[in-house]
């Protein structure tokens, strides 16, 4: 068949599927075609909106027929390039919205993989509970996109990632075929674990069109605080000292760069301005009980302890909501931040949280040798050890950036660390997986993704070196 008749084929094949009103060519697929960075853009052959994994099964089997690619996109709020796709289907899982059930007493919802993750967190508020996935773009990531990559955000060290969140899942595989693992069981032996092979995957081997996921019970206190400190050496210590005053109530514990306050004030001129004084390294801490404890108290306890002991140079405790939220504002602000200016080179590495004040020393160094000209900002979920090293280089010259990311990959590695902690590998992250990963891993890795999808239509050209 003709090119040019085998896309007429596939596209009039979509719409029979779908209708014509959930299919968009051209110029119409305008806002899909290119990522929210800047970074990607790309022509699809299509995008379709299927609204059942019935549907999605059906696009599936008619790609297969016809050996078209097949990119799964949700919110579009990706770093690495994960749902780019010049060429390809674009299968958008927005239309697949439903909360299809809060189970209050068992602690589960039932959801789509087009739920936006602030909707199911909005929705567990009113049972008493909370989705608590937390990152900045948690008003339009969606379920099935946080899955694929194994979201992580704010609040890992105390909930996990969104794959610790997760209990079940229903994926439709390359060939049509529906995998229904949707249990609600937090213990099923019954064979190898495919729930957590697909989550992370990257729409690899199959599209995620539903889940169950773990709700918590709603905290009803919050005690926030910016801290300073002249040694971010300290600040594994000074966590423990949280956790342990606490009993372990610490929800967030997130590091801000010097570089990174600075650019924060400029990027907000008007915002409130913390502290009179530039610190090497603030902290955002947050504790959070679901009964009414004196958190507060707690942390003025823990910091006055280490502020005199010389641990603390500083310490701002938020009177009110409102103060608490624009403690979160500063933080939150990392990825606006980051793409203001381009070039720009995003990383997502993760190294021992007692290495991560030696990483952050020694990085500026490798960038200075590659290029002299170079900025930077750097911001870190501290409390799980992963680290947001953002640099700009001095011009835009694909080889000065490749050769940034490198050494900012290779150094995680050489700390005992990892080049992807929550952000997926999808385009971006190609070299490193081929440098770093372990060959025999990727072997195996290849395997299940030639077992599950021989044709290779499922978003090809991402996370695996080598396909």
């Amino acid at each position: 068949m003709e090119m040019d008749d085998r896309i007429q084929a596939v596209r009039a094949g979509l719409q029979a599927i779908v209708g014509s009103d959930q299919i968009f060519t051209g110029d119409e697929t305008d806002r899909w075609s290119r990522d929210w960075t800047g970074q990607f853009e790309g022509r699809p052959l299509a995008v379709v909106r299927p609204a059942s994994a019935g549907e999605v099964a059906a696009v599936l089997r008619l790609a297969s027929q016809y050996h078209v690619p097949v990119v799964p996109i949700a919110g579009n709020t990706g770093l690495n390039g994960g749902a780019y796709g010049p060429d390809s289907i674009l299968l958008s899982v927005e239309r697949m919205n439903e909360i299809r059930e809060i189970r209050r007493d068992a602690r589960v919802a039932v959801v789509e993989a087009g739920v936006i993750v602030a909707a199911l967190d909005s929705a567990a508020g009113q049972h008493g509970l909370t989705f608590p996935l937390a990152f900045g773009a948690s008003g339009s990531a969606m379920i099935g996109g946080v899955l694929s990559t194994n979201a992580g955000g704010a609040n890992v060290l105390r909930y996990g990632n969104v794959r610790d969140l997760c209990l079940g899942v229903e994926v439709v595989l390359a060939d049509g075929r529906i995998l229904d693992l949707m249990t609600a069981l937090k213990k099923d032996n019954s064979g190898f674990d495919l729930r957590d092979l697909v989550i992370g995957a990257e729409g690899q081997l199959g599209i995620i069109t539903a889940a169950i996921m773990k709700l918590h019970p709603k905290p009803v206190v919050h005690a926030t605080a910016l801290v300073a400190l002249e040694d971010l050496r300290v600040a594994p210590a000074l966590l423990n000292a949280f956790q342990d005053a606490s009993g372990n109530a610490v929800t967030a514990y997130e590091f801000m760069s010097r570089s990174y306050v600075a650019g924060y004030e400029k990027l907000a001129p008007g915002t409130r301005r913390f502290f009179d004084a530039s610190y090497p390294a603030i902290l955002l801490v947050e504790l959070a009980s679901v009964r009414n404890e004196e958190m507060d108290e707690i942390l003025e306890t823990v910091l006055g302890e280490a502020m005199e002991k010389g641990a603390v140079a500083d310490a701002v405790i938020a009177q009110s909501d409102t103060q608490r939220q624009d403690i979160w504002a500063m933080r939150e602000a990392a990825a606006e931040l980051a793409f203001e200016k381009h070039p720009v080179i995003d990383t997502d590495v993760a190294v021992p949280l007692d290495r991560i004040a030696d990483y952050l020393e020694r990085i500026p160094g490798l960038m200075a040798e590659i290029d002299p000209g170079f900025t930077d900002i750097a911001v870190a979920h501290f409390g799980d050890g992963n680290i947001h090293y953002t640099v700009w280089p001095s011009k835009s010259d694909p080889d000065v950036e490749a050769a940034l990311r490198a050494a900012i990959d290779a150094l995680s590695v050489e700390m005992d660390g990892t080049f992807s902690a929550e952000h997926g590998i999808g385009i971006c992250k190609m070299p490193s997986m081929a440098r770093h990963k372990n060959a025999p891993a990727l072997d195996v890795m290849r395997a299940i993704k030639t077992a599950l999808d021989p044709l290779g239509i499922l978003n090809p050209g991402k996370t695996l070196p080598g396909v």
